[in-house]
């Protein structure tokens, strides 16, 4: 099983699946040490563990945990399965959409936007409205991925709002719809049992709305992102230890290459930066070579 899973994860073009995963082993590990800690009576253990996953609502609290911005995205609710199962089968099927039309690392980055924006507005709205000030203390914290699925959700619809899905016992649905509901629900929502949830979702559906427009205007918010996770992949690449060096024979010459000319090897990696940034990721150069290959 663990091989199974290694190899889908690691898998090209992957980002869906490579989320998916994260949060079901978060999931699982979790829910080991809960029943572990339990039968032993180390209840206060376990409280202590959760808090590292919980973003506290007070932010007098919160300064004391900051990294729970963004490990509380990882998280979910150990008391049943529902929270994870909606929210991954959610993620499966519109990042695997979104993936298709601008790769894994740009939905990576609107999963980790859209968590941030829903912890960000979270608290903001219980530390400065009235309504959710008075709650204070009613609850230990929030986990989840909900933010981060509504990120990806609207990202997807606003990318492509007249996509259809067949919904069973429905037919065909716009997608553009289907993020109206998810937006309206949360709205509703913000008043029930479940407020800073709610609140949260709200705000990581802005900010998948918000990504998207800016990626249409040329700005990736999520460049930096993108940025910091390669620079942690290369941290455990590992480094040739030979180094390989080709000496060109004497008198020998590489003739000069034409304008428009290029090899099959050339729009291989054309074709492969597509599939992992977009066509927004290829350069102008990268672009006509791509556009004469097609003539031909």
């Amino acid at each position: 099983m663990f091989e199974e899973f290694k190899n889908a994860f690691q898998r090209y073009n992957n980002g869906h699946v490579q989320l998916i995963i994260l949060n079901l082993a978060v999931f699982v590990v979790m829910g080991v040490v809960m029943v572990i800690t339990t039968i032993g009576g180390l209840d206060a253990l376990w409280a202590i563990i959760h808090r590292q996953f919980s973003i506290p609502a007070p932010f007098a609290e919160f300064v004391t945990r900051p990294w729970t911005l963004v490990t509380y995205m990882f998280m979910h609710d150990l008391r049943g399965i529902l929270h994870i199962l909606f929210n991954m089968l959610i993620m499966y099927w519109f990042g695997k959409l979104f993936v298709e039309y601008l790769g894994s690392d740009k939905l990576i980055a609107v999963y980790l936007l859209g968590g941030i924006a829903g912890g960000v507005t979270y608290l903001l709205a219980y530390n400065t409205i009235p309504f959710y000030v008075s709650q204070l203390g009613s609850f230990g914290g929030m986990v989840g991925a909900s933010a981060s699925v509504n990120a990806i959700v609207v990202a997807t619809a606003t990318l492509l709002p007249n996509y259809t899905f067949f919904l069973l016992f429905i037919g065909p649905v716009r997608i553009k719809y289907i993020a109206a509901i998810f937006v309206f629900l949360s709205f509703l929502g913000s008043v029930g049992e479940n407020a800073g949830g709610n609140v949260a979702h709200l705000g990581g559906a802005l900010m998948g709305f918000i990504y998207m427009k800016q990626l249409h205007a040329g700005i990736n918010w999520g460049g930096w992102i993108t940025i910091t996770l390669d620079w942690f992949k290369d941290l455990f690449k590992e480094k040739p230890k030979v180094k390989v060096s080709y000496r060109k024979e004497r008198g020998a010459t590489k003739p000069p290459s034409e304008k428009g000319s290029y090899t099959q090897e050339e729009i291989d990696r054309i074709l492969d930066k597509i599939s992992e940034g977009g066509y927004e990721s290829l350069t102008k150069d990268e672009k006509e070579k791509l556009f004469n290959a097609s003539k031909k």
